[in-house]
């Protein structure tokens, strides 16, 4: 690649060498390569041998943001079924009463179908929850994935290009 070549890609980066290619300059760079010649994206993914590095501490970071986020969701659970539990409990003493009208138990059984209902739909919205998390972990990992692949494969194809690793053609 010519220090021309070189140059360029780094000002369209915005950083002064390469040893400045921070993470948040990744999806930049990776964004570039398919406009960059073979040889220039295999210097950079020389420029760029921590890669690997990068892409394991994403996943980790957002599988530990995926793990706090399901933990704190969790705990929220816990605290508003044992709410309803108490709710249940306190219906099914009041409905023991032996003073109570029709009327009385009617409404008593009335709240209880009530917090038998507000369970489900919270069971209901905590699985969409869920779901939603994690597609986002999945999303992220496939960005990851898909940068990886757009590094490893300018490599590849950079290196059948010319000829070295020993191209063949079918």
């Amino acid at each position: 690649m010519s220090s021309t070549d070189d140059e360029a890609v780094k000002r369209k980066l915005g950083i002064p060498t390469w040893r400045n290619l921070s993470k948040d300059k990744v999806l930049k760079f990776a964004a570039a390569m398919p406009e960059m010649a073979t040889e220039a994206r295999i210097k950079l993914i020389e420029q760029f041998p921590t890669f690997k590095d990068l892409g394991k501490a994403n996943i980790k970071a957002v599988k530990e943001a995926h793990e706090s986020t399901v933990a704190a969701n969790e705990n929220s659970q816990n605290h508003f079924f044992q709410a309803a539990q108490d709710q249940r409990d306190a219906l099914r003493t009041d409905l023991g009463r032996d003073d109570l009208t029709w009327d009385q138990r009617e409404a008593l059984h009335d709240r209880l179908d009530q917090n038998v209902r507000q369970v489900g739909d919270k069971d209901s919205e905590n699985k969409q929850f869920l779901g939603t998390a994690m597609k986002a972990v999945v999303v992220a990992g496939a960005i990851v994935g898909s940068l990886g692949v757009a590094f490893v494969g300018g490599k590849v194809i950079g290196m059948s290009e010319g000829g070295s690793e020993g191209s063949q053609q079918d």
